[in-house]
């Protein structure tokens, strides 16, 4: 008799189904409670619609049993981070209130010590959720830069981008792609990223503080970076980079 391998796919792609309606909820609650502007609305649904087809994609290519708890945590936070990015380009045209932009920032920060944990109290660690996590944690430092640049300066941008900037190179320079060891100190840095850009966020801080803090938190993140590009550059020219790239779940922010 045939084994049936057929995989259904619905009860996972319900629950990122969900997520953005969910998020579609947080928009209409932050657009009643302060008038959210066009441009907050337009980016907040953007990043609904962007979130789900990503995630249903990456789903339905790795056929998961179930979408697991860690996920669900995951897909949390990427509501929260959705509604700090509707937020910050509503920030645009008028600047939005304190207490809202920290406490939705804050929540999502806290929550990136979560899902890990969860994950691996359930053993339910997988790839996909590795990269779930950190594709959140990248967008929201992301966000949090532009914010915080509108009052420091566009240098803030290098906080946000860097992450981004060494993905496109190491499609030039495939060696950039081969598994980095554990560090505590990579893991530290990539957590004091989003804390020190909230500081300065939250408008609690005088000026020079500020930019003191961000400065710092740039400063650490250039020198983590270069660390480990200088270890894979050494490790590139002892071993022979042969086999598939390893994903690196824990690149430089804070990841399972």
């Amino acid at each position: 008799m045939a084994l049936n391998n057929t995989y259904d796919a619905r009860p996972v792609q319900q629950e990122t189904a969900v997520g953005a309606g969910v998020q579609i909820l947080l928009l209409a609650l932050l657009g009643t409670a302060i008038g959210m502007g066009p441009a907050g609305w337009l980016t907040g649904l953007a990043f609904a619609v962007a979130t789900w087809a990503v995630l249903s994609r990456a789903l339905h290519r790795t056929r998961p049993a179930s979408f697991g708890p860690a996920n669900r945590v995951t897909l949390g936070r990427s509501i929260l981070v959705g509604g700090v990015t509707a937020l910050v380009a509503d920030s645009f045209e008028s600047s939005p209130p304190v207490t809202v932009f920290v406490g939705l920032t804050a929540v999502a920060l806290i929550l990136d010590g979560v899902d890990g944990k969860v994950a691996r109290a359930t053993g339910t660690s997988t790839p996909l959720g590795a990269r779930f996590d950190m594709e959140v944690d990248a967008f929201l430092i992301l966000v949090l830069s532009v914010y915080v640049s509108m009052s420091l300066g566009p240098w803030v941008l290098l906080i946000g981008s860097m992450r981004y900037v060494f993905v496109a190179a190491a499609r030039v320079w495939p060696w950039l792609n081969a598994p980095l060891p554990p560090s505590t100190a990579r893991k530290t840095v990539a957590a004091v990223q989003g804390v020190f850009l909230l500081l300065a966020a939250s408008g609690l801080l005088p000026f020079l503080a500020s930019f003191g803090v961000v400065a710092t938190a740039l400063a650490l993140l250039v020198w983590s970076f270069g660390r480990d590009v200088a270890w894979l550059w050494r490790t590139s020219r002892t071993v022979s980079p042969e086999g598939p790239a390893v994903h690196r779940a824990e690149l430089e922010l804070a990841s399972r």
